[in-house]
C-alpha cells in the first residue's frame, strides 16, 4: 500500500525546511562572518532567513515535490 500523498503545501514547507538547512550547511562560515560583524543587530536575523527563504521561489513546486520526496526515502545499505 502506497503511502498517503503528501500536499503541496506539507510539501513546500518540508522543502524550505530542507533547503534552509541545506543552504545553512552549505554557507555556515559566510554566515558566522555576517553574524560575528559589528554592524550585525539581532533584528537583522529575521532579515537574513527570510533572504535565505526567497531561495525556494527558484524551484517549481514539481521539483519541489521531487526533491521531497527523494529526500524522505531511507538510504539503501551498502
Amino acid at each position: 500500500m502506497a503511502p498517503p500523498q503528501k500536499s503541496d503545501q506539507e510539501i513546500a514547507a518540508e522543502f524550505t525546511s530542507y533547503y534552509l538547512q541545506r543552504a545553512t550547511k552549505e554557507f555556515a562560515e559566510d554566515l558566522d562572518k555576517v553574524r560575528a560583524a559589528d554592524d550585525f543587530k539581532n533584528d537583522a536575523l529575521q532579515i537574513l532567513v527570510s533572504a535565505l527563504q526567497q531561495g525556494t521561489t527558484l524551484f517549481s513546486p514539481e521539483e519541489q515535490r521531487r526533491i521531497v520526496m527523494a529526500a524522505d526515502r531511507p538510504t539503501p545499505k551498502p
